[in-house]
Parts: structure tokens; C-alpha cells; sequence
């Protein structure tokens, strides 16, 4: 590994608190989330700014642990696995963003997902998150999709993309983006 490679991400995304990529368990999650929290603080955000990242964060890194598609070499067995990063750019914006393997059928139960959400104002995610909850039909249980929907109503933008690796894998890449009060005001 070239470390240059990561000087030169950190130049052009910003601040990088936290990286991460390998197999993910709970006991690893709640580790980050302990460093995330210090970060937080250290950065003066306030306790919603934070419980928006710590959140993403959170769902984000469930979302790998219950779609990631990556096989061990030489066996059958299918783990975990994904990339998880945390940053703040030159403009004080900060993101988590993730990347994981993901199968044709997974992505193409995401997806309508992401869509729905990027075409929703943040009300209307929030009413819908509401339905989903009370409906039971998509609850946290693994797999069930309602996170991106919690993702949406905290984050002030988020992006997608899944990138084809042969007809039954493809990367899942995602990045969601909060803003501070302190951007807002001065945006």
C-alpha cells in the first residue's frame, strides 16, 4: 500500500477522521462510534449535528453487515465486508460514505429504495419513515430497508451508485452529506 494515495484523498476530500475497511462486527461498530464521538467533541458540533453522523454512521455499517456479498477466498462461506469512511471537507461539510459488494437482487431491492428518497423533500421522508414504522411491512430487521429512510431524513444530501463487477455483483457506493449550523449560516 502507498500511503501517498491517502494524502492525496485527504487533499482532495478534506479532514479524514475515521477509515475503515475489512470485515465489520457489532463489537467494531460500537468501538468507531466511540472514536466518532470524541471526534464530535473535539469539533465542537452540536448534539444533532452529531447524532446525525453517529446515525448514518450506524446504518450505514448495519447496511454492509446485511447486504456485503464478498466470498473468503478459497471457501463458500460469505462475510461481512465493506468501507466505511468519515470526513469533513474544505467547507466544513461532513460526510460517510461506504462501499460494499452487493448482488443483483439486493441492488435491485435497494434501489427503488434510494430513488424514492431522492425524490422526497425531507418532510416527506420523514411522513414515510413514520408509515414504515408503523406498518412493520419494512422494519430494521436485517434487510429491511427502512435505514436509507432514516439516512434521508438526517442527512442534507446523499448520492448513490452501484458499479458492476460481472452480472450478479456489483460495488455499492454511497455518501451522505451534513452540514454543520456554522456551514448553514455561512452558506
Amino acid at each position: 500500500m502507498n500511503i501517498e494515495h491517502i494524502r492525496d484523498i485527504v487533499d482532495k476530500e478534506g479532514i479524514v477522521f475515521l477509515t475503515y475497511g475489512g470485515f465489520l462486527s457489532q463489537a467494531l461498530i460500537a468501538g468507531m462510534t466511540e472514536a466518532l464521538e470524541k471526534e464530535a467533541a473535539s469539533n465542537d458540533l452540536s448534539m444533532g449535528e452529531s447524532n446525525n453522523i453517529f446515525t448514518i454512521f450506524i446504518e450505514l455499517s448495519q447496511n454492509m453487515m446485511n447486504y456485503s456479498k464478498t466470498k473468503i477466498k478459497n471457501c463458500e462461506k460469505v462475510e461481512s465486508e465493506g468501507l466505511i469512511v468519515v470526513g469533513k471537507s474544505e467547507t466544513n461539510e461532513y460526510f460517510i460514505q461506504s462501499q460494499n459488494i452487493v448482488s443483483f437482487k439486493d441492488k435491485e431491492k435497494i434501489k427503488p429504495k434510494l430513488e424514492e428518497i431522492l425524490s422526497m423533500n425531507r418532510e416527506d421522508i420523514k411522513k414515510r419513515y413514520r408509515e414504515l414504522r408503523r406498518n412493520g411491512k419494512h422494519s430494521h430487521a436485517k434487510g429491511g430497508g427502512i435505514g436509507f429512510y432514516e439516512i434521508g431524513k438526517r442527512a442534507d444530501k446523499i448520492e448513490y451508485d452501484f458499479i458492476e463487477i460481472n452480472s450478479d455483483k456489483f460495488y455499492f457506493q454511497f455518501k451522505a452529506y451534513i452540514q454543520t449550523n456554522k456551514e448553514k449560516n455561512n452558506g
